[in-house]
């Protein structure tokens, strides 16, 4: 991806360190879906606020640095940049997505932080990964998640990490568009394993969102040869099946939260294929209604 040297976001808050609390696994913080559903969030969260809950501070020392520039500032990293940069990016696109469909969009805070923070949906560790807050209307990211992406989920490649971050923007336009709100209207409706297929269907569509902001990252000619295919690989690897496969050696759709590897490269690639707002009900898909 060409980024060096193009313009970043204003909307980028560093607030380093924090004192967050880890992911409860067990009790009041996940039930009875443990372990599975605490390391799929750990890779890709959606809502915070369904499992957020207490634990013990993540102690884990961040391999983040901050840079400091000739007047001795802080400046930010390469890495800020180029989150910065894809940020911008993803601002471009759905202005002129909403704008023609009569819409205005909302930009969301991208917050960087390390070890843990406070945010409007609770406190969160490091070991969350990447996430949306939709009651403060911000993603919050440690970019040392870039070195999970690539050592521990063999998914390397800086467009992996943009379509991470377009990702959590995509549950932003969820929620200027109200769809976050009618799905979270059904979490005291519905059974959990029933709910679950909400659940997935928010995160397929996070998904879509994410491959029309490639599409249009395509056409403005920034993306090189091979940044879609880290994309798809990086789609792959945080399907709940993988990763259920990966920690228990076995699958249990039940408990999908997130969509199967297939069908998240499935959702991305159409986003990706159409650019297409309107393309990504995956509700109907589903076979469910809002």
């Amino acid at each position: 991806m060409e980024w060096q040297g193009r313009q970043g976001s204003s909307n980028v808050e560093n607030v380093g360190g924090g004192g967050g609390r880890g992911l409860a696994v067990g009790g009041g913080g996940v039930g009875c879906l443990g372990i599975v559903v605490a390391i799929i969030y750990m890779l890709m969260g959606g809502d915070l606020s369904d499992i957020l809950g207490g634990g013990q501070p993540d102690q884990q020392q961040t391999q983040q640095q901050t840079q400091t520039d000739e007047s001795g500032q802080s400046a930010p990293t390469e890495r800020e940049q180029f989150a910065s940069v894809v940020l911008k990016d993803t601002e471009t696109v759905w202005h002129k997505l909403f704008q023609e469909e009569g819409l205005t969009y909302e930009e969301p805070k991208m917050v960087l932080f390390s070890n843990g923070v406070n945010t409007g949906c609770g406190n969160a560790s490091s070991s969350m990964g990447p996430f949306y807050c939709p009651a403060d209307e911000k993603l919050y990211i440690d970019l040392t998640f870039m070195d999970e992406l690539d050592q521990r989920f063999q998914a390397p490649g800086d467009f992996a990490m943009a379509y991470v971050i377009a990702h959590e923007v995509g549950h932003h336009v969820q929620n200027q568009l109200g769809t976050a709100s009618k799905v979270n209207r059904l979490r005291q409706q519905l059974s959990e394993k029933d709910y679950n297929k909400y659940s997935v269907a928010m995160e397929l569509q996070a998904d879509y969102y994410a491959g029309v902001y490639a599409h249009y990252e395509q056409e403005m000619g920034v993306t090189e040869e091979g940044d879609i295919e880290e994309a798809i690989k990086a789609a792959h690897a945080v399907g709940d099946d993988t990763l259920q496969e990966q920690s228990m050696g076995r699958v249990n759709t039940d408990t999908f939260t997130h969509g199967s590897s297939e069908q998240r490269m499935k959702w991305f690639k159409q986003g990706y294929e159409s650019g297409d707002i309107r393309g990504g009900n995956t509700f109907e898909a589903l076979g469910l209604q809002l």
